[in-house]
């Protein structure tokens, strides 16, 4: 079995050892080693990553059959390497070892400060999260838990990593006592929190820096809470603090301003669409008095028949409604392009089925996306042209004339 040397010293980097076994995981080539510093991914923690005799180690697993690590390489080490020099992203693991420690503050503090038990965690190398059995948490909740996360960080409290007696254990308060076989390593924060852990973790809670909830949503019945720390937090907040003051100079207003000047935008823009809605309903509707004028002959009606390009339904909706509200009138119109509509409507005094004049009009392009009411019908959704919908209205007419007026 491999000797698992991260578990005492998570700080070491760069180490020697040897090769006890070469294998395969998943068609890529691997190695066991005597002793190693690599963490396997396990308990939520991802892996590390690195390099073994200068070759890059991209993945580190635990084999199900006899829970050896297992050294996941790029490429196959030399033949003749039977020690190896191994070297670890000192940078990935920084990052998780703060990021799991944060989470142990946050799972105690969402306990202490809001009476939230953690049910899963999640990490990544974009964001970690925490799923708790309630919420959402209200907003006084979640300042609270991360006001008391941040005092245990600044608190620079001494983590602990220790393996107890087994008859220690239920003396040592623990938040929770996995169902696992073995010796149970646990760790001490302060008097913060005593958990069982395998993971990585600072020595101090300052090493942390910083914890900051950064966003909240429902899920499976309580509510998931993603965070970040460290260097993470510290990102985030140079992005977000950049982009409040591009805003900000992009109004000419104070970074503290900045809300005010989004809801007077947001306000004027509301204004300002439905000013567009009433200038948009007056200029249809005068189209349509034009187009009514213009109507021909149809039997006792009289038909309004026209092909436009790239014509949005809801406008020829609007025109065709407007022109079948007049006694006699019928409107076949239809728009070409790559996503083409017709809207067929008639008065209601005109005894003529709408759908039928529609259904035969999309069968000329091989297609039947539409459907309606005998008065008002519409449809498309495919590429036309203005040719195949000049064709297409030829065939409505065909089949309207076919009804006897």
């Amino acid at each position: 079995m491999t000797e698992r040397l991260y578990y005492d010293d998570p700080r070491t980097l760069e180490f020697a050892a040897r090769v006890t076994e070469r294998t395969t995981h998943h068609e890529r080539p691997a190695v066991i080693l005597d002793r190693t510093y690599f963490y396997p991914e396990s308990g939520g923690q991802l892996y590390d990553r690195g390099t073994l005799g200068g070759v890059n180690v991209v993945e580190v697993q635990i084999r199900d059959a006899d829970h050896a690590v297992l050294h996941i390489l790029e490429r196959d080490l030399p033949t003749d390497a039977d020690s190896v020099e191994g070297r670890i992203d000192g940078a990935r693991r920084r990052d998780l070892t703060q990021h799991h420690s944060a989470q142990h503050i946050l799972t105690a503090a969402l306990v202490k400060a809001a009476q939230a038990a953690t049910v899963s965690v999640h990490m990544t190398l974009e964001s970690m999260s925490i799923d708790v059995d309630r919420g959402p948490l209200a907003a006084a909740d979640l300042a609270a838990v991360e006001a008391l996360a941040n005092e245990v960080v600044q608190s620079n409290l001494v983590v602990r990593c220790y393996w107890p007696d087994a008859a220690d254990i239920p003396t040592l308060g623990l938040r929770k006592i996995p169902d696992v076989a073995g010796r149970l390593r646990v760790v001490e924060i302060g008097g913060f929190d005593v958990t069982a852990c395998g993971g990585t973790h600072v020595e101090r809670t300052g090493e942390i820096g910083l914890i900051k909830l950064v966003r909240q949503e429902k899920f499976k019945g309580g509510a998931r809470i993603e965070f970040k720390a460290a260097g993470r937090a510290l990102a985030d907040y140079q992005m977000k603090n950049a982009l409040a003051f591009q805003l900000a100079g992009e109004f000419n207003v104070p970074i503290m301003e900045v809300s005010g000047a989004v809801a007077r935008l947001r306000d004027e823009a509301k204004a300002l669409r439905a000013e567009v809605k009433v200038l948009k309903k007056q200029v249809l509707d005068a189209e349509a008095v034009a187009l009514l004028a213009e109507a021909t002959p149809f039997g006792a009606c009289r038909l309004t028949r026209l092909a436009f390009v790239e014509r949005p339904t809801d406008e020829l909706n609007a025109l065709a409604s407007r022109i079948a509200s007049e006694s006699g009138h019928i409107a076949l119109l239809g728009a070409a392009g790559a996503k083409c509509a017709f809207v067929f409507a008639c008065a209601v005094d005109v005894p003529l089925d709408m759908v039928a004049a529609l259904k035969a009009a999309l069968a000329t392009l091989g297609v039947e996306r539409g459907g309606g009411r005998p008065k008002l019908a519409q449809g498309g959704g495919v590429a036309a042209s203005v040719a195949q919908i000049e064709t297409a209205l030829d065939r409505a007419v065909e089949v309207l004339h076919g009804i006897n007026l």
